[in-house]
Parts: structure tokens; C-alpha cells; sequence
């Protein structure tokens, strides 16, 4: 869901065969892949749902698509479809549909988003992964983004954007701390990012932020499974390497951007 560096975990194509090879599972704390709370979820869904009661969602960039799955809960006469690259997340995505009831209703199609001939949908999902719609370097992939998806909604349906803005200036140290090569054009200012929706034909029906809180329980989250795998086998022939990996990453987040990078949830309605 979101652009921030991943967590380190050692290879492995499915989750059987990291329980097979004593590995550690993948990011089985995380109910959603970016800092998104349970409150906020139900807020966006009870929102769009509405919209795409009788209509098609389509998620982009979808990971293992918990969203998506629970405005299709709430929209029972919707169908779905999501689109990401991540074989793994996409099994994820397809065994909770069956679980829940859902998989006659929605598709997990692994490809790439750009240049999508998906759409148009009621409702276009988009969180955390406008750079999947894109080929064109930061932060111009932000207003790239947010043209094609102008293209994939229907008229009178809703944009839901996950985006990563800066809350403030990141300082030297912090931009060196970051992912490589990372610098202050990267990324937008919150009202800066707003403009660039409604330059791009959009009114903004809802602006919103991820919260400390939501970032310390995404950040923890994402590495938990590792961290506890680490504790348990010390010995483990992948242990040095994926230590290093975690605690680069976990540094990144504490040292780097902790207090600097934001993630703003834009609900966004065409303008006719």
C-alpha cells in the first residue's frame, strides 16, 4: 500500500514454503499494507460504498486488497477487481475473498497498472501505489497518477488516493537516514497535493491523514513477524542478512522518515 521501504524478508514465492524452510511468515500482523486504522477503513468504506452499490471497484496497486473486499461486503450488488504484481499478496487477496464469501464477485489479476485498460469503475481504489501508474520520476508521478485516474472513474464516482506528502521540510540528516537517493522534490506538501487533484478535474469530497498511531502500528506491524522469527533463530543460515535488512529499514522509519513523510487519504468525485 504504501511507497516507503519494504520489510526485509528472507525469499520465499509462497507462505507454505517460508513455514516449510522455518522462515518467517509475511506480514501477517498487518490487516491493511499502509498506516490505515480499523476506524478510518469503515469511515472511507461507509463513504464510497453508496456510490458502488449496484457498480464495479477496481483497486490498483491493490496488495492483498482488504479494502476492496470490505466495500464489496458493503456493496453487495458490486463487483471487483484488483491489480497488483505481488503473487503472493494477490493469493492472499484471492483465499480471504473465498473465506468470505466473496470470490464469485471479485478478480486478483497480477499485472501492472500502467497504463490500465481496467476501467472505467465506480469506484477506483488507489492506495499507497500512484508510482504503479506511472513511469514518470517523483514527484511528477503524483499529478501522472492522478490523471489516469481521472480516466478509469465514471462519471459521479469516487477516487480513493492514498499519498505520501511531506508534513514539513525533511532536514539533511533525515533525508540521508531515508531510502536511497531520497530528496525534498519527492514528494508534495499536503495542499500542495489537493491542488494537484483538482487540477487534474477532481473536487476533493474528503481529505484526511494517517495518524502517529496509525503509523506506529503499521511500522511495528510490518516487521513484527520478523522480528520475533529473528529472536527465536539467532543461528538461522539467513539470520545476519535479514537482521541487517530490518534494522536498515527500522532505522529508516525512526531516523529518517518518522516525523517528515505523511500519507493523506484524498476521496476525490470527478468533475462533470
Amino acid at each position: 500500500m504504501t511507497d516507503t521501504p519494504s520489510a526485509p524478508q528472507p525469499e520465499a514465492s509462497t507462505q507454505e514454503t517460508a513455514t516449510a524452510q522455518n522462515l518467517p511468515p509475511r506480514l501477517t500482523r498487518l490487516t491493511f499494507h499502509g498506516p490505515l486504522s480499523e476506524a478510518r477503513a469503515a469511515r472511507i468504506v461507509e463513504r464510497t460504498a453508496p456510490g458502488a452499490a449496484a457498480g464495479s471497484v477496481l483497486d490498483l496497486g491493490c496488495g492483498w486488497g482488504e479494502l476492496l473486499l470490505r466495500v464489496l461486503e458493503a456493496a453487495p450488488g458490486a463487483t471487483g477487481v484488483g491489480v497488483d504484481l505481488s503473487a503472493d499478496d494477490l493469493a492472499r487477496g484471492r483465499a480471504a475473498a473465498e473465506e468470505r464469501g466473496l470470490a464469485e464477485r471479485v478478480s486478483f489479476v497480477e499485472e501492472s497498472a500502467t497504463d490500465t485498460t481496467r476501467g472505467p469503475a465506480d469506484l477506483v481504489l488507489c492506495l499507497g501505489a500512484s508510482h504503479a501508474l506511472s513511469s514518470t520520476e517523483p514527484p511528477g508521478h503524483t499529478e501522472a497518477a492522478l490523471r489516469a485516474l481521472r480516466g478509469l472513474v465514471n462519471p459521479g464516482g469516487r477516487v480513493v488516493l492514498g499519498e505520501g506528502f511531506w508534513q514539513r521540510t525533511p532536514t539533511a540528516d533525515e533525508l540521508s537516514g531515508m531510502w536511497p537517493d531520497a530528496h525534498v522534490g519527492e514528494h508534495l506538501y499536503l495542499g500542495d497535493l489537493v491542488d494537484a487533484a483538482i487540477a487534474a478535474g477532481f473536487r476533493p469530497v474528503w481529505v484526511e491523514t494517517a495518524s502517529a498511531e496509525e503509523w506506529e502500528e503499521f511500522e511495528s506491524g510490518y516487521r513484527a513477524d520478523v522480528e520475533e522469527w529473528l529472536a527465536a533463530h539467532p543461528g538461522h543460515p539467513l539470520a545476519a542478512e535479514t537482521r541487517e535488512k530490518v534494522d536498515r529499514q527500522r532505522s529508516s522509519w525512526l531516523r529518517g522518515y518518522r516525523q517528515a513523510l505523511g500519507i493523506a487519504y484524498l476521496t476525490l468525485m470527478p468533475v462533470a
